[in-house]
């Protein structure tokens, strides 16, 4: 049987395009300012939705990621991402083209090649099992661009 989990979120907006507000996520009670960004001719004092959804695809690749590398007994010593949201406009239309998802995986000194080609490889995989990615999966491109390290 299926389960259905809630998100809710709260926004708060005062004004137009110079306008400001506030996104909370009801269940953590973490507040975001928000913002029109600057390149969209707002003031840009805040985060916005191009940079949630770009955080929330390299949030959750993350989390995915820590998950299949303790399942899989990989010895992650570090890990870190970078990412890149890219939205084009053409006049008055603005589509999000992609995302560009940088991690940075380093393995503790003694891991062996099997580790670093199983931990490249699912570093590869990963976004297949991230919930967020699949629900843009077909509109926006994901691409991940690992770097995979002992040290």
């Amino acid at each position: 049987m299926a389960s259905l989990h809630e998100y809710p979120v709260t926004v708060d907006w005062n004004g137009g395009r110079d306008g400001a507000g506030t996104v909370t996520a009801n269940r953590s009670n973490v507040t975001n300012t928000l913002s029109v960004p600057p390149e969209f001719q707002g003031p840009g004092q805040g985060t916005n939705p191009e940079e949630l959804l770009t955080a929330a695809i390299a949030s959750c690749y993350s989390i995915t990621y820590g998950i299949i590398a303790t399942n899989q007994k990989i010895p992650v010593k570090n890990f870190s991402v970078t990412a890149t949201g890219v939205v084009e406009q053409n006049g008055a239309s603005f589509n999000y083209k992609e995302i560009t998802v940088h991690p940075v995986i380093t393995l503790s000194e003694d891991a062996t090649d099997d580790h670093v080609a199983k931990a490249t490889d699912m570093a590869h995989k990963a976004d297949h099992y991230c919930i967020v990615t699949n629900a843009v999966r077909g509109k926006v491109e994901v691409k991940i661009e690992p770097t995979v390290q002992k040290g």
